[in-house]
Parts: structure tokens; sequence; C-alpha cells
């Protein structure tokens, strides 16, 4: 990067002062919300007794393992649902979406997809445009999608006409995804939740809730989704937990679910972690906070580049239901300066710069910028996108709001020094 001035640094420095004002009012409503939230988690570590004998590491089987068990119980109380599985063996979210749906849906099952076609890794796990060893399709479940309204909502007329005597699984993705959409927010969860069952009772309604939890003061198993899913290595690990993922709702079916984890006959009574427990805990407790910090990044990221010209997804004083900020910039040149500054903010692999490959489970390069503590870790500052119009990259995570806004300076001075934009 070439050295820049001192009045070409005063004027960036002024820009993003300046967009910080403009998110005085959104910000002051971010903090309301973590504080809930906190109290929320609070409340679930202390009610289930949490204490340093919950940190011990254990090893073979993990029979009787106190620390994984109260940390499931301390995730189910939080997120208001009757059961929940927490464990490291989830390698993804994909991975733990996968495992939830291969556990609940059987030979002749349909699923439905409420919101279109889902996130890209989902399509060889579902087996929807690409043949893939062990899909459900390959094993005989059928698949169904109903597009999202214009408006980016859910279609429930249509939905609940699409609902079939095979229909055993509604899936709702909260998350936007890498599609140019506003996440759905809890409240349009609970509506669609309640409308669907209304249609067929015994509908199982699973929401993929990676990227939305602590965005708002309830998650979608508190207003009727019936199991949701998350990654621990985004917003629910508040930046400590090392790996893993989670599985919540109702007790039915989280040890159904738990005999495809597993095995049929041990289900969730195994799992050890060699490692000990404490920064599942420690991460839990952070993640409203941590989340607080990463939505104020996604909303300083949409006054930046909206003053300087670009179209932004959601606005500063929009509604969000996730933590990823879109921006939409046109060209393939600028998407990459965008991750590269992104990169050279990084405090790990600053020195590196992301370049577009094919990524497994993607149908498009992509390209991500993620210089993390926690390998591949987006609720720390990262920005990943598709190679493909419009060429919209999505920003997400961000541990403090300083390390958001010095990312975002770096964007801003990596595609100045390559002539994509001026300040």
């Amino acid at each position: 990067m070439s050295e820049w001035t001192d009045a070409q640094e005063q004027r960036l420095r002024a820009l993003i002062d300046g967009a910080q004002e403009d998110c005085a009012g959104r910000f002051a409503q971010l903090e309301r919300i973590e504080s809930e939230n906190f109290e929320r988690v609070l409340a679930a570590m202390q009610a289930q007794r949490v204490g340093v004998q919950h940190f011990q590491a254990t090893t073979g089987y993990g029979y009787d393992d106190i620390g994984r068990d109260a940390l499931e119980r301390v995730f189910a109380q939080a997120f208001g649902a009757q059961d929940a599985l927490v464990r490291p063996q989830f390698v993804s979210g994909t991975h733990a979406l996968a495992v939830c749906l291969f556990g609940l849906l059987r030979p002749g099952d349909q699923l439905l997809s409420a919101v279109g076609m889902p996130y890209d890794t989902m399509d060889e796990v579902i087996g929807i445009s690409r043949a893939s060893d062990g899909s459900l399709a390959e094993m005989g479940v059928g698949y169904a999608q109903v597009e999202l309204t214009g408006a980016g909502e859910i279609d429930l007329p249509a939905v609940c006409d699409a609902i079939t005597d095979r229909t055993r699984v509604v899936m709702i993705q909260r998350s936007r995804g890498y599609a140019w959409r506003p996440a759905l927010t809890v409240g349009q969860i609970g509506e669609a939740a309640r409308a669907i069952h209304a249609r067929k009772p015994d509908a199982i309604v699973m929401v993929d809730n990676c990227y939305g939890e602590f965005v708002d003061v309830q998650e979608p198993t508190h207003v009727g989704a019936d199991v949701m899913v998350g990654s621990l290595i985004k917003n629910a690990g508040g930046g400590l937990a090392p790996t893993g993922g989670y599985i919540a709702g109702r007790h039915d079916l989280i040890e159904r679910i738990a005999c495809r984890l597993t095995s049929p006959g041990i289900g969730r009574e195994v799992g050890s972690y060699a490692y000990g427990y404490q920064p599942f805990y420690q991460g839990f407790f952070f993640a409203p906070h941590v989340v607080c910090q990463a939505v104020k990044t996604a909303v300083l990221a949409a006054a930046v580049f909206s003053r300087l010209g670009f179209t932004v997804h959601p606005g500063v004083d929009d509604a969000r239901s996730d933590i990823i900020q879109a921006l939409r910039l046109e060209t393939p040149e600028r998407l990459i300066a965008f991750c590269e500054g992104i990169q050279m903010a990084s405090p790990v692999d600053s020195f590196a710069l992301p370049e577009p490959w094919a990524m497994p489970g993607y149908q498009d390069q992509v390209i991500m910028a993620a210089g993390t503590f926690v390998s591949g870790a987006s609720i720390e500052l990262s920005a990943d996108a598709p190679m493909r119009e419009p060429f919209a990259v999505y920003m997400q995570g961000g541990l403090t709001l300083s390390h958001g806004r010095a990312g975002i300076a770096s964007a801003v001075r990596r595609m100045a020094d390559k002539g994509l934009l001026t300040i």
C-alpha cells in the first residue's frame, strides 16, 4: 500500500467520524438489546449453577460429562428451548444443519424451504442441483422450495399451499446468505411458525440461525420454531469458542438428532472434549457484547459506504436480524480490493492477500478475507463474496468496534490506492 499524506488521512478520518455520528441513535438501540440479552445469558448460567468443575477436560467416551451437559442446559435456557446439543464435534454450521436434517428426515419425507434457494453449501447436502454422495436426495427425501416475495419476506400463503402430507420439515434461513435480501426478523419467523403449524401441526419448523444469535432480544425458539441451528465460531461462541456448533429446540427432536450425531442407541450420552469447556462458557457469556460490537461495525460500514455513493443493505436505520452488511461494489476489482483491505487490517495473516478460488460447496469462485484468531471465525472481522454480479461483498463480525473502524478504513484505503474510489 502506498504511503498516504496527512491530508488524505484527515479526509478519511473525517469520513469515518462523520459516519459514526450518523450512527449514534442506532448504537444506543443496539446497546439496549445487548443489555437484555446479557441478563438472559447470566441468568441461565446462574440457574444452571455453573462452577469451575464444569470447565474440566474429558477424554474417551465422555460418559457423565458434567461440563458438556451443563453447557447444553445453559444454551437451552438462554434460547428459550426445551433442550440443546452444544458440541465441539460439529465442524461447521453446515455440518450442524446437515446432522439436524438427517436426524429429522426419513426416506419418503419432503423438505420444504420457505426462503427459496438456501445458502450455497446446503445445495449438496440436500441434493438440489448437484449430485452428491450421501445427500438427502440420494436417501429418498423429496425437496421443494417457495420463493420469497419481492420484498424479501416469506410468502406464507404460498408456503402453506406447498405443504403436503409428505412435508416433514419446513426450513427457514434467517440470514441473507449470499442473497441481496433482508435477514428475516424473529417476528417474521414466529408468524411463519404459527401459520405452518396451523396448516400441518406435525410439521417441524427448522431455522438456520447462523449469524442471527443475540441480534434481537429473542431467538426463533422463543417464538415457535421447533428447532434452530447455529455455529459456535459465529455469534454464539463470542469469539472465544475454538470450534463447534449447537442445535436447540424440542426435547424429542434433540434426542432424535443426537442419534444421528453419534449413533442410534448411544445418542447424546457420549462425546468428550480433551481441551476443556471454559472457552465455550466464556464465549457464550461474552456473546451478547461481541454481537453488539459486530452489529455496530456493520452499521458503521453502511454509513461510510453510503457516504461514498454505494448501495448498501441494510441501511443505517434499517431493522437488522443478522450481523451481515452487504455492500454492492459493482465490479470484481472493487470486490477484491475491499477484501484485500479487510485482510490487511487483520491481527493474523495481515501480510497475506486473499484471492478468489473454487471453494468446496460453492457454485462460483469465492473470495474470503479472514485474518482471525479462530480459523474462519466470522464473528471476527471478515468479509467474503461469490465472484458474480452484482459483485456484492458480505462483511460480518468485529470483536470490537475499534477493529471494525480500522477494517473499514483499510478497505477504503485499498480501494482508493487502486483508483477504484475517491474520498
